[in-house]
């Protein structure tokens, strides 16, 4: 049996690497040498995705950095916390720079024999009879722009802002996010001496990250800002998953808002859940085909929608939260906030999503 996954990309490398462990044959087209070496992006990946990674997939332990606090504040009182989370035993999600996980997942494949990369020039328009599965990872395939087209949509007119500060060393296992009048800024550590900002900002290609970083840096003594990555915004949701034994995945299933820091932490219950529904076919003695492809839809589809949208929704209340001139619904969200039950319960919902 063999699976075939277009793309060469963190979440095709994840994919893959979960399926040789399962001694599946696996097909990568891609071209390595231009995939995912953007140095400056990092990930966040909660505590349950990171159990499930070291068990299923790779253990990642040695490069992550433990985020054990979570504070949010609003910009119109800046010196009080909205909501803070916190777990004094465990961390509540750990930090990780792309191209690590990127290159420590290559490394890995590139040596295993159950897995072949293929340069993605090659035609793709006649593989479907030669593959039991394929899994499209590529925003850019043949196969998209004839297949995977059609989905809801919605264009925040924002730019992402990221970057890497570097600063005098201390402990930082804290990450703050501050909900400001342009968008939210994120302070994610990523290490004694690092931290990444990610700042989304209303209809501002172009911005002064610097400024934007002196403003609501209460804590760091900066030496370095480093590069400065910019993308635009939109979050979309694909009508249709699968097409014959073509299954549609990663960021061409869904694509959320950055703020909370889902988007991978998405793909990865995904995989736990085809990986599920693979398992459970070569256990049984039966080939992989397309019927996988109508079960993932199925079981997880429903899932994924309500989740973009919770994440939107939480969006559309702070943006609009900006605009009042009284702080009502600040001190709601803080009163509720202190709610043991109501905050665990979140912390829950952010963890493992649907997936309880």
């Amino acid at each position: 049996m063999k699976v075939c996954i277009l793309g060469g990309g963190l979440v095709s490398l994840t994919l893959a690497k979960a399926l040789i462990n399962l001694k599946v044959n696996v097909d990568i087209f891609s071209n390595y040498k231009t995939e995912n070496q953007n140095k400056i992006r990092t990930i966040g990946i909660s505590k349950n995705n990171v159990d499930f990674f070291n068990k299923h997939i790779l253990n990642i332990e040695k490069i992550l950095w433990n985020i054990n606090k979570i504070e949010i504040y609003n910009e119109k009182f800046i010196k009080d916390k909205l909501i803070n989370f916190e777990d004094k035993k465990e961390p509540l999600f750990s930090l990780i720079k792309n191209y690590k996980l990127f290159n420590l997942l290559h490394t890995k494949i590139n040596k295993n024999n159950f897995v072949k990369f293929i340069d993605k020039k090659n035609n793709l328009t006649s593989i479907s009879d030669k593959y039991n599965l394929i899994i499209n990872c590529d925003l850019n395939s043949q196969i998209t722009k004839k297949y995977f087209y059609k989905e809801l949509s919605k264009d925040y007119k924002s730019y992402a802002h990221t970057t890497i500060i570097e600063h005098q060393k201390l402990e930082n296992n804290t990450a703050k996010q501050i909900f400001t009048k342009k968008g939210p800024l994120a302070f994610l550590p990523i290490s004694n001496k690092e931290t990444s900002i990610v700042y989304s900002a209303k209809e501002e290609k172009n911005i002064n990250f610097k400024n934007i970083i002196d403003k609501y840096n209460s804590k760091y003594q900066i030496s370095k800002i480093k590069n400065i990555s910019s993308f635009k915004l939109r979050s979309s949701n694909l009508r249709s998953y699968r097409y014959k034994n073509i299954l549609a995945f990663g960021d061409l299933l869904h694509r959320i808002h950055p703020l909370a820091g889902q988007g991978f932490n998405m793909t990865l219950r995904d995989i736990y859940e085809l990986i599920k529904l693979i398992k459970l076919k070569l256990d049984l003695g039966l080939d992989l085909d397309k019927s996988i492809c109508s079960d993932f839809e199925k079981n997880i589809k429903h899932k994924n929608y309500i989740f973009s949208n919770s994440i939107d929704f939480i969006y559309e209340f702070f943006n609009l939260e900006s605009k009042f001139k009284n702080n009502i619904l600040s001190k709601s969200i803080q009163f509720f906030g202190k709610n043991k039950l109501l905050n665990n319960s979140l912390k829950k919902f952010a963890d493992q999503g649907f997936n309880t």
